[in-house]
């Protein structure tokens, strides 16, 4: 099989309730309508991209957990999960991954786990989409240390605007430090409601702030009760309700994320 070039990609925030894990199975799921093979890797604890994907975390399914944990013990490809849609593979998460920040302390390449973990697949899809805490943590870091690129989800509101300064900050650190590759390619508008007024103040502000304004997606992500519908039942909007406008919104995001070059 040839080898693909890879994009791997991770969905940041350090903010909570923005859209980020949403957007990566979402996201995910349009690219695959677009022929893409894409592989999630749920790197945050709460392992709700994995639910969100109709995989229920459970200990007898290997993890993501178990692959940054045995030094290399738990080959990759007995971590995958092949989901229901073809061409989405996943990487589960479980709850012991909350633990792993503990346990990884002293250990050795401690930053470079889940790259390593990860390499033997890295030319085998399109895309590798890693969800991430919302919190700056080790297991962050481990994803930047893989990742060549970050999308930005950014809910349409105040705080989830002033928290992106802090991001960017901590992306520039770990290029500098980790990962000289890394930059964030584009910060994607979410929960978003142009009928409110701090919706538009927000989205201002992300057009014309200096440092954000090119990075911004065309494509915004509407506040739209079916995607919350079809997480609650395993299955990604585009799949779920295709007419919906969390459908319609995936599907144009992921067109424009395969038009920007990586």
């Amino acid at each position: 099989m040839a080898q693909k070039k890879t994009r791997a990609i991770a969905v940041a925030n350090e903010k909570g309730g923005v859209g980020k894990t949403v957007t990566v199975i979402n996201l995910a799921a349009a690219l695959t309508l677009a022929n893409q093979s894409v592989l999630v890797v749920d790197m945050d604890p709460q392992a709700n991209a994995t639910r969100g994907l109709g995989v229920v975390p459970d200990d007898d399914l290997p993890s993501v957990y178990d692959l940054i944990m045995n030094n290399g013990r738990k080959a990759v490809e007995e971590t995958v999960v092949t989901s229901r849609w073809e061409g989405l593979d996943l990487i589960p998460s479980h709850v012991d991954l909350s633990g792993a920040e503990v346990e990884l302390v002293d250990a050795e390449g401690r930053e470079n786990r889940l790259k390593d973990a990860l390499a033997p697949v890295a030319g085998r899809y399109d895309f590798i989409l890693m969800d991430t805490p919302p919190s700056l943590s080790l297991l962050t870091v481990n994803v930047f240390s893989f990742a060549s690129e970050v999308l930005v989800p950014c809910q349409t509101h105040p705080y989830a605007f002033g928290a992106l300064a802090e991001l960017f900050d901590t992306v520039d650190a770990v290029r500098e430090e980790i990962n000289p590759g890394l930059f964030i390619s584009g910060i994607i508008p979410t929960l978003v409601d142009l009928r409110t007024r701090v919706a538009n103040v927000v989205m201002d502000r992300l057009k014309t702030d200096e440092r954000y304004r090119d990075l911004v997606f065309d494509t915004a992500i509407r506040n739209n009760t079916t995607i919350a519908e079809s997480a609650e039942v395993g299955r990604p909007v585009v799949f779920y309700r295709r007419s919906s406008h969390g459908a319609i919104d995936y599907n144009d995001l992921a067109d424009e994320l395969l038009s920007r070059s990586a």
